[in-house]
């Protein structure tokens, strides 16, 4: 596009040039080579004018091209006078009229009596009324519409508003209740507070009690052995027969000055006359007992029985209590010899004393600094045997509620402790792979068993004899004479650490477990194994037989108790344990089991 056109528009106008103003302009001459093909500088003004009008048509053409093919518009054409009454009379449904009007108006029109500005268009004003008219109706119901939604809406708010006015009542009712209840919690928190004294010295009562009802059966039981024991000496006094006198069912709270137990006098009796029995005794405090002869009868004999169908079959034993006794590990649980009394070990340094089933407690020792591993009721039942991981072995009398003896001679950890069934001896295990027997009586140790390479995990004499069991981390187990002190048998077979071993009542078997979950059956006569049994992978803690021999219960660490038949090898499992099983025990009767663990209760099976 030219200069002139980007400019604005054009206007020609008309001017006369005089012809005597020729000659006085000057006039220069063009050369014809400056003019060249495809420039417009040689076009007269209208000769540009009529050419930038004609690029402009053609870029209003290339726009159109551009943008895309028009739309369509629709074109409205006003009616005619009789079409608008057709329309009206058809609306309104007078068609009788309608035929009349057209019979009247084609008539009109063909005699010519209608003029042309009787049949033109409707005026603009009967159509825009007609316009109006129907905007009117359609407003008229939009407002009904709205009118309508209006009223609803109103209703929907009436009815919140109520709504709220209920919640708003409900929420001052619970705010009062709320309140109320604080204030009443206050208030019982207060007494509950006034009463806690009041409870802890209850508490301490009952305990106190407990202590002086248990001091009362011993003090009982050995009444009842003194007497027991006169009766027999007055018989053996009028017949002048040589009579061994029964055990001593209470163990005597403060020992003679010759310091000897039951069983030495019953020696003594049956090696003298009945004038001998009277001698005087002796003053000497560092005075040794003697160990009995291994003559004597097992009495718990009378315990062993067929296998008992009850207990062997799947499921034979529940879980009929539970005594969350400890805050830490229980280590070890101990039954009386002829109460229901179970005393348990835990890592929290103390041991407690509870009854069973009922789960009161009766005692709480305290005095170790260390963990305590093991425990053992003396045979007379009057008196406890505790090993720790300080080091010390502690004797504690119930009739005097206090440790009477601590013998501090193992260099490590004390895993087990075992009474003589004289109840003049015990014997301890220890982690400096030693094991030692001590006289209770002299308070001193009578002999030190070496022999094994690592640490001593367990420990026990057999019933009625002076034969001892050890089983050790050097995988093997060993049979010990306790008076010379020697090692008579050793078995091997574990692949791994044995960590427990025991005899059953008869004493011909023998049964242990390793840290591999292996669990081993031993015949003592042939010194050799008799079943392998594998309940791991998990490590066995610890085992027991029933009083019949014929079950043996294994303390697994996956947190159940294996029960194993000796007969048949085959294996049940009891859960119930939250963590870790360390212990386990039958009562003599083989009426019940009790089990101990890492989470710090007791379990009781029947």
């Amino acid at each position: 596009m030219t200069s002139e056109a980007e400019d604005g528009p054009f206007f020609l106008e008309k001017v006369s040039v005089l012809g005597d103003s020729d000659d006085e302009y000057q006039y220069e001459e063009v050369p014809v080579d400056d003019l060249s093909v495809g420039s417009t500088d040689h076009l007269d003004g209208f000769d540009k004018t009529i050419l930038s009008i004609e690029e402009s048509k053609q870029d209003e053409k290339a726009a159109i091209c551009v943008e895309g093919p028009p739309v369509a518009s629709l074109i409205h054409r006003p009616e005619v006078i009789d079409d608008f009454v057709r329309n009206f009379l058809l609306r309104m449904g007078m068609k009788r009229t309608l035929q009349s009007f057209q019979t009247e108006w084609y008539e009109m029109q063909q005699k010519g009596l209608l003029g042309n500005e009787d049949i033109g268009v409707v005026p603009d004003a009967y159509c825009r009324n007609q316009t109006l008219g129907d905007e009117v109706k359609r407003l008229k119901s939009e407002l009904q519409k709205y009118m309508t939604a209006a009223n609803k809406a109103k209703d929907t708010h009436v009815k919140l508003q109520k709504e709220r006015d209920f919640h708003r009542i409900n929420h001052k009712r619970a705010v009062q209740e709320k309140n109320r209840l604080i204030t009443d919690i206050k208030r019982l928190k207060k007494h509950y507070n006034s009463y806690e004294p009041t409870l802890r010295e209850l508490k301490h009562k009952y305990e106190l009690a407990m202590k002086e009802k248990m001091l009362t059966k011993l003090e009982r039981d050995r009444a009842v052995g003194q007497v027991t024991g006169l009766q027999a000496t007055l018989r053996n006094l009028e017949t002048g027969k040589e009579v061994m006198l029964p055990p001593v069912s209470g163990y005597r709270a403060q020992r003679s000055a010759n310091r000897d137990g039951p069983t030495q006098s019953s020696l003594r009796e049956a090696r003298g006359s009945v004038e001998n029995k009277r001698e005087q005794p002796k003053t000497s405090n560092t005075q040794d007992s003697e160990f009995p002869t291994d003559s004597r009868v097992n009495p718990y004999l009378t315990h062993v029985k067929g296998p008992p169908t009850h207990l062997t079959r799947t499921g034979g034993f529940r879980q009929t209590g539970s005594i969350r006794g400890h805050d830490l590990a229980i280590s070890s649980v101990s039954l009386h010899p002829r109460k229901q009394i179970a005393v348990t070990t835990s890592d929290d340094h103390q041991w407690k004393m509870w009854a069973v089933p009922s789960g009161d407690i009766i005692m709480t020792g305290e005095g170790h600094t260390d963990w305590i591993s093991d425990s053992d009721f003396h045979p007379s039942g009057a008196q406890l045997a505790t090993s720790s991981g300080d080091a010390c072995v502690k004797v504690w009398d119930f009739s005097k509620a206090s440790c009477v003896l601590t013998l501090p001679d193992h260099t490590h950890a004390v895993w087990g402790v075992s009474w003589h069934s004289c109840g003049d001896f015990l014997a301890s295990c220890s982690m400096d792979n030693t094991s030692k027997i001590w006289d209770v009586h002299s308070e001193r140790c009578r002999s030190t068993l070496r022999g094994h390479a690592d640490s001593v995990n367990s420990i026990q004499f057999l019933h009625f004899a002076n034969t001892l069991l050890t089983a050790s981390a050097d995988k093997t187990l060993s049979l010990w004479d306790a008076r010379t002190g020697l090692c008579a048998q050793t078995f091997y077979g574990h692949l791994h650490s044995v960590n427990n071993a025991v005899f059953n009542l008869k004493g011909d078997t023998i049964g242990s477990c390793d840290s591999y979950g292996t669990v081993k059956f031993w015949d003592v006569r042939h010194v050799a194994p008799m079943i392998t049994v594998d309940v791991g992978p998990h490590p066995a803690n610890r085992v027991a037989f029933d009083p019949s021999g014929h079950l043996l219960a294994v303390a697994s660490n996956d947190g159940t108790i294996k029960m194993v038949e000796v007969g048949t090898s085959d294996v049940t499992m009891l859960a119930g344990h939250d963590d870790a099983v360390q212990a386990v025990t039958f009562d003599i009767g083989g009426q019940f089991m009790l089990s101990g663990g890492s989470d710090g209760s007791m379990r009781v099976w029947s």
